[in-house]
């Protein structure tokens, strides 16, 4: 019997796109892994289409995906970025969040191309599919696109396309959200910029509407709100990290924000009781206007992170240059 160490397998590129592989993630579930020349990489698993890491150029994690999380069919991931659709929360007859989450998408072989002055070539385009079994459920006929894109200064992009295909002429209609776990310090060290003064329902008051009073979200208890029409950029600020997120969004007019806290945490079998401590949720959404489709159209959501180092001004962390910026 050999004992000569086995040849290292390549993982196979996908659609003859080296910056683009496929290889055997947790529980041997396939994942898609996009690498930029410069460091920067984006995993995400054919199961639920989820996005499960997206490292920066000095290989940190920008992502927060739970210790406890069990990547195992049918329960959903617990972090990174899962899909909620076609129905966000409890607002309907499905399952919390939908079905999207917990389906087997597939690489698409041909995706249509970018525009070509486009400067992103790191991209995976994957499908979802009703199927008849979905159809007892939800029954509607549909195609669902999402492009995961891996830009060239580290940024990651997710564009949805969800088309109506219902052979019968019959409209449907849908909520959705990028359900976005970011990592971070110290939530309590953090804030968020984008969102003053705007109306947002509590979950953790029946859904009641309220106005935001503070110049900006900061934590101390748990957080469960819609923030309704939006701006399409929200800066999420760790000042411990010296780090902002940005996220800009289009097509989806809401943004979730969302942090268990200790109670809430202990609860979760798929969740650290002080991982709360680690992790925001800030969900870019369409949940007080449903979005119908007619057979034939086709809506479309994205959303752009980046991460940049933070501007300190007196001691504090300046997010108007980030927010009115580029």
């Amino acid at each position: 019997m050999s004992s000569a160490a086995p040849s290292p397998v390549v993982a196979p590129a996908v659609n003859d796109n080296p910056t683009v592989r496929i290889s055997k993630g947790i529980n041997g579930l396939d994942k898609v892994v996009l690498r930029d020349f410069r460091g920067s990489s984006v995993e995400v698993y054919l199961y639920g289409a989820h996005v499960t890491s997206w490292k920066n150029e000095h290989g940190e994690e920008l992502l927060f995906v739970s210790s406890k999380a069990i990547f195992k069919p049918p329960k959903a991931i617990r972090g990174g970025i899962p899909i909620c659709f076609p129905q966000f929360s409890n607002l309907g007859q499905l399952e919390a969040h939908g079905f999207a989450r917990n389906r087997f998408w597939s690489i698409d072989p041909s995706p249509p191309p970018f525009p070509v002055n486009s400067s992103n070539k790191t991209y995976v385009d994957l499908l979802l599919k009703s199927t008849e079994e979905d159809m007892k459920i939800w029954p509607h006929s549909f195609e669902f696109r999402l492009r995961v894109t891996l830009g060239p200064a580290g940024d990651l992009m997710l564009t949805s396309r969800i088309r109506n295909t219902n052979p019968d002429g019959k409209p449907f209609t849908f909520t959705f959200a990028y359900h976005t776990y970011f990592s971070v310090s110290d939530i309590s060290e953090v804030r968020v910029e984008g969102l003053e003064t705007l109306d947002y329902l509590d979950n953790l008051q029946n859904r009641q509407r309220f106005t935001e009073q503070g110049d900006a979200i900061t934590f101390e208890s748990e957080v469960d709100k819609i923030y309704l029409s939006t701006p399409t950029k929200i800066a999420i600020l760790d000042h411990e990290k010296k780090r902002t997120f940005v996220i800009r969004k289009d097509g989806l007019s809401d943004a979730v924000v969302w942090n268990p806290w200790d109670k809430k945490a202990k609860s979760m079998a798929d969740f650290g009781d002080d991982e709360y401590k680690h992790m925001l949720c800030i969900e870019a959404a369409a949940i007080e206007k449903p979005i119908t489709l007619k057979p034939g159209e086709e809506w479309k959501g994205r959303q752009e992170l980046s991460a940049v180092p933070s501007s300190y001004c007196s001691g504090q962390l300046d997010p108007r240059r980030v927010l009115q910026g580029s």
